[in-house]
């Protein structure tokens, strides 16, 4: 069962669906996961669909449109702060442990893509959450500053935040946000760029995504926040909590991943998923029923009973 919830966060009103398992989930407090999207996502995407099998699994999964995102509140509209998307996690968690249905001692978190940045991050110093997982994880800072794969000149990144200090001004004076696209609009801007870019545009731009709340866009200037975060520095932190990251042997993200692990402390993991890419793990049938038994069997074992 689906229904729509709006919680706080920050100062502003989120919108959230709130996914129970068929039976009668009110009956008794039951394990909970929050699922958070991602860069450019709603809810209604891939972590509409991951929160949906997991509550056919039998857990509470909650997904929610980001602070400026999709159906929550938040002005400029499709800014991206990292920090105000770990507080929405946070904030996510803390709905949980209202709700009739949930065990507030029994609380996970999934991130997919950005998320798989943000949920570990948020999850540093939230200690209610239980259990971290992770799918196509990816630092949305370093990708920013060093490009996907990493070289990227630092005079790119050191041009892109003198821009944002002009849109700051511009913004002051009166004028509308400055908008640049996530991934690329047709397929022939999509000629030539790496993989993640090219299937971004095929699950975001067509049918098999698409949604009105996710239009492609992101604010300018959102690069003077993304630009000083970083998503695993402190990832040692979620320790003795059990850290579960999924990414696909074809991502060319899957450096992320493997970083990460290699900083975090016991109990943690990095599993594989055989012949998939970044997109691959969001939606495609040959690769999503791994990923959700996979954790599936992770959330079980540790969202136990205290």
């Amino acid at each position: 069962m689906k229904t729509d919830v709006k919680f706080p966060s920050n100062g502003l009103m989120l919108a959230g669906q709130l996914y129970t398992p068929d039976d009668d989930a009110t009956s008794a407090r039951n394990p909970a996961i929050v699922v958070s999207h991602p860069f450019g996502g709603v809810k209604e995407q891939t972590a509409g669909l991951y929160a949906a099998k997991l509550a056919d699994e039998g857990f509470v999964a909650l997904t929610f449109d980001a602070s400026y995102q999709g159906e929550s509140e938040g002005e400029p509209r499709f800014l991206e702060n990292p920090f105000a998307r770990a507080e929405d996690i946070k904030s996510a968690v803390t709905y949980l442990t209202t709700r009739d249905e949930v065990d507030p001692e029994r609380i996970g978190a999934l991130g997919i893509c950005a998320s798989g940045g943000y949920v570990p991050y948020a999850a540093q110093t939230e200690h209610r959450i239980k259990a971290v997982a992770t799918v196509s994880g990816a630092d949305m800072g370093a990708l920013f500053r060093e490009g996907l794969g990493g070289g990227q000149s630092e005079d790119v990144i050191r041009g892109m935040l003198d821009d944002a200090g002009k849109d700051r001004t511009e913004e002051a004076l009166g004028k509308e946000p400055r908008l640049l696209r996530v991934v690329p609009e047709t397929e022939e801007e999509a000629e030539g760029m790496p993989t993640l870019y090219r299937q971004g545009r095929d699950y975001y731009r067509t049918p098999r995504a698409q949604h009105p709340n996710s239009p492609n866009w992101w604010v300018a200037r959102s690069v003077d926040q993304i630009a000083q975060y970083s998503s695993y520095d402190l990832i040692h932190l979620i320790s003795p909590r059990p850290l579960l990251m999924i990414a696909g042997t074809e991502a060319d993200t899957a450096y992320f991943s493997r970083e990460a692990i290699e900083k975090a402390n016991e109990p943690k993991e990095l599993y594989w998923i055989e012949g998939a890419t970044h997109i691959d793990l969001y939606d495609k049938e040959e690769y999503v029923p791994e990923v959700v038994t996979k954790l599936t069997g992770f959330f079980r074992e540790n969202l136990t009973s205290n």
